[in-house]
């Protein structure tokens, strides 16, 4: 079932997420600024990708995540979880579609701190 809902996932729209997350995290990669948030980024891009049978879970980098989480928030966490959003509202008005919303919905959240995230898989 796993691999069924990942792969309606990746066709209807999750190929879209992870490109986003890509894209974010080769642009922080270009500046030197950005390089810390260049993992964080990737890695959500692989949850972006193929979400189902994984879940992110939060471990503790204390202040450091802190502050990461805040300038991210401020440079690329808004645009994204906006768009994962938009896409939960779209995906939710039929039923089908209401599982695909709620992982755009957690990926939203994961958007504003994705600094300290870990994907383990269920």
């Amino acid at each position: 079932m796993r691999l069924l809902l990942n792969i309606l996932w990746f066709i209807f729209g999750g190929w879209i997420s992870g490109t986003l997350w890509l894209f974010a995290g080769a642009l922080l990669a270009i500046t030197v600024i950005g390089l810390p948030w260049t993992p964080a980024a990737f890695r959500m891009a692989s949850f972006s990708y193929w979400p189902f049978g994984r879940v992110l879970v939060d471990r503790d980098y204390g202040a450091t995540s802190l502050v990461l989480n805040v300038l991210w928030v401020v440079l690329a966490g808004w645009w994204l979880a906006l768009h994962h959003l938009v896409f939960a509202l779209g995906l939710a008005v039929t039923i089908i579609g209401i599982p695909f919303a709620w992982q755009h919905l957690k990926l939203a959240a994961a958007s504003l701190a994705p600094v300290g995230k870990m994907v383990i898989e269920v």
